[in-house]
């Protein structure tokens, strides 16, 4: 019996196979009688035993041949008929190919049944994602498709598939620069945040990895940035942060790799032996979500929304550290307008956005003074000496809590090339950092930082007083500082008869402490509860504040600004130390007040993006990423001007000495 005849009347055609391998087949086919007809049998290749040839059959068996003569596949490797579990249904893939590290994953998946491509790719499709499969390949023997499953919803077409001694990577000619990064960002094409992606990867695969999310969602992101800044540099440079086809195993083994280049590169973050510790099948999914978004644009806002989602998860908020939003620190920033030969300091750093955007608006002018332009990946170029110089020798930033400090540390690392000044310590409780230098692990980390931060020291022999220029910080509110020890160092915790109190809020002690690092002149932005510059109790730590500094401004932020994390009604308090030359004193002097209108946020704590009145559609800044509504400050033009703004006029009439 021939071939034609057993697929006469049937949808499949053979034109996609060889002569040779048609004949080969021919040749093997024996009758035999069933039921007193003559029907068709082959010895199955793979199965080693005598099956009815069906005209999907033959498609299947010629199909092998290529496999294992073409490719070179091993029999041992294939299994037909793989059962893939749905729930309680069950299904069977036509042909698997395993995994030859890890013999029981499929590699590749072979689909024939249906002579429609669009049935066969979803069959293809759901047995790839029931199983895990990188590879799906559907032909019904005159087409063929190959198919790559870079994540559940995403399969792209492959010219071929590889051969047994090559990976998949071999046979992917697409090389990813950082130009083809920009070009199909994810970020700014699905209109989806970095924050998004986490919770898609943790409903996915992190809930159920045994890791803590944290740490690994932080390696990754670690390593990427490493990566596209690796890449920034040096255009034509290949992402490595990527799956071109790579087994999960090889996948795992590559960004370790990288992760380790990385950790050398920006040390003090991870500890020397910290590994990836994810599974590779894990780690595979979660590499497909993060691969195609661009971490670095002009500042580090995308990251920090991540980090700050990150970190609140992992602390659940308990400490009373909640997140600046970005656009009141930029609002800060512009109203005490630091510049290149000023030192700066956040005493309660959280992930440093003080210091971070303190950075951006240094950087920006030191490059108009030089009359260069901001590119669109401003963060990860390398930057004019003085940008670099700046960060390494005037930035500063404390906090006490070791997870925030990381994630600070990187960011600055980034944004210094490799130097950070961001040491973790209890800002109130300076009598005891130096305990710290007895730890050699604490040493080897902060000790740079730690040597640049004692010069600015006032007294050699005290951490209590320090010469900063400006100091930016939004402390926690939660909590009373109890232990008497603490409570003992600080005026603010000591009533009109100067008997001291059993316990002090830890924002009011934060406002001593942070006056002690300025020096005269210096000035100040903080973010204290609403209540402190209302009640009638805290009179006298406004008479505190009032003594020792001019009152700049007081500006009242929305109660949406801090949700989702908490309503406290929050004001930001601007102030500068008296000095004779840079602020002399005056009784009499006119405050700058302003409260913020536009909410920023819903009350359910999600932002509100600006919308053009004419189309309504979203307004964009110009690295294509939405805006934030609220009436802070204009965005370099493209909104009303602001708060901030109007703070400039009044600086400039009044003759302030940093406007």
């Amino acid at each position: 019996m021939t071939i034609s005849e057993i697929l006469k009347g049937s949808d499949y055609n053979l034109s996609q196979f060889s002569n040779e391998k048609i004949s080969k087949l021919e040749k093997n086919i024996e009758e035999k009688d069933v039921k007193g007809k003559l029907t068709p049998y082959i010895n199955c290749l793979v199965r080693n035993k005598s099956i009815k040839l069906t005209p999907e059959e033959i498609v299947r068996q010629l199909y092998l041949m290529v496999l294992i003569d073409d490719f070179h596949y091993p029999v041992s490797r294939m299994e037909l008929e793989y059962v893939v579990s749905f729930g309680r249904e069950k299904k069977r893939a036509d042909i698997v190919i395993f995994d030859k590290d890890q013999t029981y994953s499929p590699y590749i998946i072979v689909e024939l049944k249906s002579p429609k491509l669009k049935d066969g790719k979803e069959q293809l499709k759901s047995y790839c994602n029931g199983t895990g499969a990188p590879i799906g390949v559907w032909t019904n023997g005159e087409s063929i498709s190959y198919y790559h499953r870079k994540d559940p919803n995403f399969f792209e077409d492959i010219p071929t598939i590889p051969n047994v001694n090559e990976k998949l990577s071999d046979i992917l000619s697409e090389r990813w620069t950082i130009d083809d990064l920009i070009e199909k960002d994810k970020l700014i094409n699905e209109r989806k945040s970095l924050k998004d992606l986490i919770l898609e990867m943790e409903d996915e695969v992190l809930a159920n990895a045994g890791v803590d999310v944290f740490e690994e969602v932080f390696k990754l992101i670690f390593t990427k940035l490493y990566d596209e800044m690796e890449s920034g540099r040096k255009k034509d440079r290949h992402l490595e942060f990527r799956n071109y086809g790579d087994t999960e195993t090889e996948l795992k083994e590559k960004l370790q790799n990288l992760f380790n280049e990385a950790k050398e590169k920006w040390a003090g973050v991870f500890t020397e032996d910290a590994k990836l510790m994810l599974t590779p099948s894990h780690l595979s999914v979660c590499v497909s979500s993060l691969q195609d978004v661009k971490l670095f644009n002009s500042n580090l806002d995308v990251v920090d929304e991540a980090f700050e989602y990150l970190i609140n998860k992992s602390s659940k908020g308990e400490k009373g550290q909640y997140f600046t939003p970005r656009y009141v620190i930029d609002m800060c920033v512009r109203m005490l307008n630091p510049s290149a030969n000023e030192t700066m300091i956040d005493t309660a750093a959280g992930s440093c956005g003080f210091p971070v955007h303190t950075i951006f608006y240094v950087w920006q002018k030191i490059l108009e003074s030089k009359g260069l332009k901001k590119s669109h990946l401003f963060t990860l170029e390398q930057k004019p000496q003085e940008c670099t110089d700046y960060v390494q020798s005037k930035v500063f930033a404390i906090d006490f809590d070791e997870k925030a400090v990381r994630v600070a540390r990187t960011l600055n690392l980034i944004a210094g090339d490799g130097q950070t000044n961001v040491l973790h310590l209890n800002t109130l409780d300076y009598e005891r950092w130096d305990e710290n230098l007895k730890d050699e692990n604490w040493q080897e980390t902060y000790f740079n930082g730690w040597n640049k931060l004692k010069k600015m020291r006032v007294n050699k022999s005290s951490n209590r007083d320090f010469q900063f220029d400006i100091l930016m910080a939004n402390p926690p509110f939660a909590g009373d500082i109890k232990e008497s020890r603490i409570l003992s160092k600080y005026e603010l915790s000591k009533n009109a008869a100067g008997k001291m109190a059993s316990k002090v809020g830890r924002d009011i002690l934060f406002i001593e402490r942070n006056l002690d690092f300025l020096k005269p002149g210096g000035r100040m932005a903080i973010v204290l509860p609403q209540g402190r510059f209302n009640n009638s109790s805290d009179k006298s730590i406004r008479d505190y504040i009032s003594e020792r500094c001019r009152i700049l401004a007081v500006v009242g932020l929305h109660g949406n600004v801090f949700k989702p994390h908490t309503g406290t009604k929050t004001s930001v308090l601007f102030v500068q130390k008296w000095d004779d030359v840079l602020c002399p004193k005056k009784e009499d002097y006119p405050i700058f007040f302003a409260t913020m209108q536009e909410p920023s946020k819903d009350n359910s704590g999600e932002k509100i993006f600006v919308k053009k009145k004419e189309n309504n559609e979203y307004l964009l800044d110009s690295h294509g990423h939405l805006i934030v509504k609220h009436d802070l400050f204009n965005h370099d033009g493209l909104t009303h001007d602001g708060i901030a703004e109007a703070f400039a006029e009044f600086a400039k009439k009044e003759g302030l000495s940093f406007f």
